[in-house]
C-alpha cells in the first residue's frame, strides 16, 4: 500500500525572505514569500510557519502562523509575512502544500539562526530581487 503512494518532488517553489523598505517602521524589514517559478498555477497554497531555538540559553518558540492562498499565478511571489528582528535569530520554518491540477505538493523549508542577513543574499528567479532562499 505504502508503495503505491507517490509524493512529487517540488521544484522551482521557493520560500524566500526578501528585504524592503517599511513605511510602517521607517527602515528595512525582511518578509517572508512564496515565489512560485514554475509555468503552472499553485493553487490552495497553504503555509504553517514558525520559529524556535534558543536566545541567551532560554527555549523560545513562537506561535504557529498559518497562511493561505487561493491561487500563486507563474513566475511570481506573493508576500507571506512580515519576520520580526527577534525570530531571525531562532529557526524559522515553513511548511507548504499546495496543488497543481489535481497533485498534491508538499515541502518544508528552513532558514537556520541568523541565516536570513544582507551577506547571504542572492539573484532570486523570476521576480529580478535579491534575496534569501530557505532550504
Amino acid at each position: 500500500m505504502k508503495k503505491d503512494i507517490v509524493i512529487p518532488k517540488v521544484e522551482n517553489v521557493h520560500i524566500v525572505a526578501i528585504q524592503e523598505w517599511s513605511d510602517d517602521f521607517q527602515e528595512n524589514c525582511w518578509y517572508a514569500y512564496l515565489l512560485n517559478a514554475t509555468n503552472e498555477t499553485l493553487e490552495m497554497a497553504m503555509i504553517v510557519s514558525r520559529a524556535y531555538g534558543l536566545i541567551n540559553g532560554e527555549n523560545r518558540n513562537t506561535m504557529q502562523l498559518r497562511h493561505a492562498f487561493a491561487k500563486v499565478e507563474p513566475k511570481s511571489a506573493v508576500k507571506i509575512e512580515f519576520l520580526e528582528n527577534n525570530v531571525l535569530q531562532l529557526n524559522n520554518e515553513f511548511m507548504l502544500s499546495y496543488f497543481i491540477g489535481n497533485q498534491m505538493f508538499d515541502k518544508k523549508f528552513m532558514f537556520k539562526v541568523n541565516s536570513i542577513n544582507e551577506r547571504a543574499q542572492t539573484d532570486l528567479p523570476v521576480i529580478g530581487k535579491r534575496g534569501v532562499m530557505g532550504v
